[in-house]
């Protein structure tokens, strides 16, 4: 790889390398709870993850209402590509160590943002649907 930098096509590689296990993790609730944990856990320890994907949780968040069925309306290929970032996110051997300083979560960073790239329409009409029920909530509560 150029310069130890992780590329578009590795993250594209990784990426869709990790799809098979999203779907399997997908299909335990136990699972996927301890991935989300897990990726909230590894967000909070590295705080350059939060600010340089800003919609890492509201990625989250989809995952989360598409498990408990609460939205639906996405492909499971959107949800298994998010769960697959997830997935490399919080594993223990990245392609740049975590160890160095900076550029230890730029690989990281990479497959988040190619990942988001992939999904950012879905990503869009989850938030319309999310900010609508939000609203809906406030009204019949008010």
């Amino acid at each position: 790889m150029e310069n130890d930098v992780i590329n578009i096509e590795k993250a594209k590689e990784i990426l869709d390398g990790g799809v098979e296990k999203a779907n399997e993790i997908l299909k335990n609730n136990e699972q996927i709870n301890k991935l989300m944990e897990e990726v909230q856990a590894k967000v909070d320890k590295i705080p350059l993850l939060r600010d340089a994907i800003k919609d890492l949780p509201v990625m989250a968040s989809m995952v989360k209402s598409y498990v408990t069925k609460e939205y639906t309306n996405v492909s499971p290929k959107v949800i298994a590509t998010i769960v697959s970032a997830f997935i490399y996110l919080v594993k223990k051997k990245d392609f740049i160590s975590d160890s160095i300083p900076l550029l230890g979560q730029l690989d990281d960073i990479a497959v988040i943002a190619l990942a988001l790239k992939f999904i950012e329409p879905e990503l869009k009409e989850f938030l319309n649907w999310k900010n609508t029920a939000a609203a809906k909530t406030e009204k019949t509560e008010a």
